[in-house]
């Protein structure tokens, strides 16, 4: 069965688009169709990054479409940046509708510092997901991946300081690891609900 997976990020330095790029190649790894969309630019031209022209920008339609979701950010005081808040403010109308209900969901991060909020980021990314209705899916400690990847087991996270290139193998190995996770938690359901159908 393939499942429909949208993965929707705000990047301000490169480093989430890049750990959004492998989760997306995850799900794609179990046979998923994958949208990967960014959130709106609420910063100014000047502040934008060149891989903003290459992604698509995220509507509420992509959550209508999905069978499950990704969201991803960088940390900001231990909470999501602005530019994801707002996107996911505009959920209200299919919340109501109970279009976000029952879908797998899960995030990642990345913050400057080690201690600098990407649990507390993630942890309140959960929030949104539980008043959703969503099925919250971590990685948790399930693969090897994670560990290598500093063992964050509510997303990955990435500790952006004193790196030019973006994150390393191990926290893309682990983008990747929860990208597959999602797709076949996700597949996993909605077998079992076709059967019980």
């Amino acid at each position: 069965m393939t499942v429909k997976v949208a993965v929707i990020y705000y990047s301000a330095t490169g480093s989430v688009h890049a750990l959004a790029q492998a989760l997306a190649d995850g799900a794609k790894e179990t046979g998923a169709d994958v949208r990967l969309r960014r959130v709106a630019e609420l910063a100014p031209d000047s502040a934008i990054h060149e891989w903003h022209e290459h992604i698509p920008e995220a509507t509420v339609e992509d959550l209508a479409w999905a069978d499950a979701f990704a969201f991803g950010t960088p940390t900001r005081f231990g909470t999501p940046a602005a530019p994801l808040k707002q996107f996911i403010d505009q959920t209200a109308a299919l919340w109501k509708e109970g279009g976000l209900a029952d879908k797998p969901v899960t995030a990642f991060t990345s913050a400057y510092n080690r201690h600098g909020g990407s649990e507390a980021t993630l942890l309140s990314l959960g929030n949104v997901f539980y008043h959703w209705g969503a099925l919250i899916v971590p990685p948790g400690y399930t693969d090897p991946a994670v560990y290598a990847a500093g063992g964050n087991p509510y997303g990955t996270s990435f500790v952006a300081s004193g790196t030019d290139g973006g994150p390393d193998a191990a926290a893309l190995d682990a983008a990747r690891y929860q990208g597959r996770r999602l797709a076949q938690v996700t597949i996993r359901l909605n077998d079992r609900v076709a059967q019980l159908a």
